[in-house]
């Protein structure tokens, strides 16, 4: 997602000048075509910050080529739930699942998973923060997975709104993005706006431009 639309929201608030453009991606799942395409993308928008809010791996078939684009091109990354668990060799991964069917055939994605991320990935998804601070503007930026509480905390935009205002509370920036759900939304709660990217490699809006079944 790129930023261009929370400047606009900025404008709209009255709270911005002239800022940056900063991109940010989230929720990857091992989406090697759809990853490609998002920084394809991002280049020819003329972007040069990006930022990635974790997720790397999990549910697609190329966990390994996407950890070295990320390390290799030096993105600056978080863990997101998926990449904690895989790099500690955990058999849950923290999801949530509505159904017993999407149960299994996340626990399927999990054990897949594991056995085909090498070593060097899980060192270096093992190595991520849980959290990045940044500057948009005057705006102090934090990106975090799933909420500033819970790596797997998901943040869906139907939540009371008193969740919201705590977590906005509590987050210590201006402007709080972050993943998980795979459904971006934008709003602002308590002075903080709220910005959930959606997803590049596994999204689940009707538009999946991004997405590849590759």
């Amino acid at each position: 997602m790129s930023i261009d639309s929370l400047e606009s929201q900025m404008a709209m608030n009255g709270s911005a000048t002239t800022l940056d453009r900063v991109a940010v991606i989230t929720d990857v799942h091992a989406n090697l075509p759809a990853l490609t395409a998002t920084l394809e993308a991002i280049e020819e928008m003329g972007i040069s910050k990006l930022y990635c809010g974790g997720d790397l791996v999990g549910y697609g078939p190329h966990p390994n080529v996407v950890c070295r684009l990320i390390e290799d091109r030096r993105i600056p990354t978080i863990y997101g739930n998926y990449d904690h668990a895989i790099a500690r060799d955990l058999e849950d991964c923290g999801c949530a699942y509505v159904t017993q069917h999407d149960r299994e055939l996340g626990q399927q994605s999990v054990e897949w998973t594991l056995a085909n991320t090498d070593q060097r990935s899980k060192r270096f998804m093992h190595g991520l923060p849980f959290d990045l601070r940044f500057e948009l503007g005057e705006r102090r930026v934090r990106l975090v997975h799933g909420s500033p509480r819970k790596v797997n905390e998901y943040l869906f935009e139907d939540k009371p709104a008193r969740t919201f205002e705590r977590i906005a509370a509590g987050a210590d920036c201006d402007v709080l993005v972050f993943g998980h759900t795979h459904k971006p939304w934008v709003r602002e709660y308590g002075g903080v706006l709220l910005v959930n990217c959606g997803s590049v490699g596994k999204p689940r809006t009707a538009i999946r431009a991004a997405a590849s079944p590759s």
